[in-house]
């Protein structure tokens, strides 16, 4: 008890001379009033996004917090994201936070999203750039998303028994259509699905992701309180690291048995095998082993299968629960395929580009339910000026997308559904107000290959079956808090094959 009462005294006093300090700057952003040792914290509620949202209607789009020993900046307009995303301030804001996932999840700060901002950085951007994310790329990756997407509705049609009315969940389809798309790409392999599917693979990929959630945060709290870890309180800190051994074994794995099988193709053959992404970063450590090491390709499948799983099928899920409640949407997306796509051949990525209709649709699901509603949070490297306010180093800077997205001065109905207010104009081109995969050097890289996946699958769906709501209330649209705004409830919906389609959709 002595020892907890000591504690408290040490923190209080760091607490009241920081809070001295703080109160000398001139030009400090609004801030709501703090509580020793946890700053704000009292006033975070889940969801996060919507807290924040509140306290920048009290305060203003520049807020100032305290999360913990972390100075955090909180910016919830266009005019303060530009501020922070152009010229000089671009740079300062271009790296992530020290944090405890960036040590154990990241393979200590290399992986493309948690290294530094710098030379290993840049090389990471190109590779991902040139052998995954290139228009070449994108167009030999396509052959995987159109026979992923065929076998989703060849399963889709066989469980209506026959063309007959049945009920679906959807959360669940969605994300094995996006696990197969990712783990085809990486490795060449299918984990779901009637044929081709590797059992064993599928059985320890799935064991360690049952709790990936809360072992993938982008933050803990032992990142904004770390004196938990001098008082033995590391339980948090150990189940990261159990996840990441696990994952990291998986991994490794893949590679080892891709290694093997080049070096027998190359002794048969005396050629290369490149056919799969792990193949191409394989062949890069050959002409570069001191620098492509295995914790180096590890890191970048990681982010793969982090970043590109969840939020496609989550985004496929909000869509497709708009649609539901908009069925007039759903029938002029319709329209557009069928007066765009051959008719008795499903839709392919080379008609995507015929389709704006649909386009939109996706841009306006963004927009009210974007895959990251606080977009990953950047700190600044030295001291800059934002709106006038000061900010000094080591500042954790949280962009409200959600917030923009719905701010009822930049967009007409704000809240309300409507694919129409992006026709004519391209997502990326509406600036600092349409944010859905974050700007500036740390913008998404995988953005175009998103689009295709959410393209591909919903524009197919609309194609193949005639959709409608399980019952007479509307699609609930509430969401769960989490890095990627799950839905509430998963979706389910009544299905039914159209007589136009049934032919393709019941071939083996």
């Amino acid at each position: 008890m002595e020892l907890l009462y000591y504690f408290i005294f040490c923190f209080s006093i760091l607490f009241l001379v920081s809070k001295l300090l703080f109160q000398q700057m001139k030009n400090s952003p609004p801030s709501p009033t703090a509580l020793p040792i946890i700053g704000h914290f009292h006033l975070l509620k889940k969801p996060l996004h919507r807290t924040l949202e509140a306290l920048a209607g009290q305060y203003g789009p520049i807020l100032s917090l305290k999360f913990g020993s972390r100075s955090v900046l909180v910016v919830s307009s266009p005019s303060a994201i530009e501020k922070c995303f152009t010229k000089n301030n671009d740079i300062i804001f271009a790296n992530r936070p020290y944090c405890f996932a960036g040590e154990h999840l990241a393979y200590n700060y290399t992986t493309i999203g948690w290294s530094p901002y710098g030379h290993h950085w840049r090389i990471l951007r190109r590779v991902a750039a040139i052998e995954i994310f290139s228009s070449n790329s994108l167009q030999t990756s396509s052959i995987i998303r159109n026979k992923e997407v065929t076998h989703l509705v060849r399963q889709l049609y066989r469980g209506s028994d026959g063309g007959k009315l049945q009920k679906v969940e959807l959360k669940s389809l969605f994300f094995q259509l996006t696990l197969n798309i990712m783990m085809g790409l990486v490795a060449g392999k299918r984990l779901f699905g009637d044929e081709e599917v590797d059992v064993e693979l599928r059985e320890k990929f799935l064991e360690p992701m049952k709790d990936r959630t809360n072992q993938t945060m982008f933050m803990s709290m032992l990142d904004f309180f770390p004196f938990l870890r001098w008082v033995g309180l590391v339980g948090e800190e150990k189940k990261m690291m159990r996840f990441h051994r696990k994952i990291d074994a998986l991994f490794q794995g893949l590679i080892d048995k891709h290694r093997r099988r080049m070096s027998d193709t190359r002794k048969a053959m005396k050629v290369e095998a490149k056919e799969t992404l792990v193949d191409a970063l394989l062949c890069l450590q050959q002409a570069e082993p001191e620098y492509y090491t295995d914790d180096i390709i590890k890191g970048i499948i990681r982010v793969l299968f982090t970043a590109g799983i969840d939020t496609s099928a989550l985004t496929l899920e909000w869509a497709m629960s708009l649609l539901l409640n908009h069925p007039e949407a759903l029938k002029k997306a319709r329209e557009e395929i069928d007066n765009n796509v051959e008719q008795g051949r499903l839709i392919e990525d080379s008609d995507l580009a015929k389709l704006p209709y649909l386009r939109c649709i996706i841009n306006e699901t963004l927009r009210l339910f974007p895959v990251a509603p606080l977009l990953l949070p950047h700190v600044s490297s030295e001291e800059c000026s934002i709106g006038g306010y000061d900010v000094h180093p080591g500042t954790i800077l949280l962009v409200n997308a959600w917030a923009v997205h719905r701010d009822p001065k930049i967009w007409f109905e704000s809240t309300s559904f409507k694919p129409e207010r992006f026709e004519g104009i391209e997502g990326e081109k509406e600036g600092y107000k349409f944010i859905p995969f974050g700007l500036g050097r740390r913008v998404c890289p995988g953005s175009g290959m998103g689009i295709r996946v959410v393209s591909l699958a919903l524009g197919a769906l609309l194609q193949c079956f005639e959709w409608g709501r399980v019952g007479p209330e509307k699609v609930d649209m509430s969401e769960d808090p989490g890095l990627t705004m799950p839905k509430a409830k998963p979706l389910e919906a009544m299905y039914m094959p159209r007589p136009s389609m049934i032919s393709l959709c019941s071939q083996p």
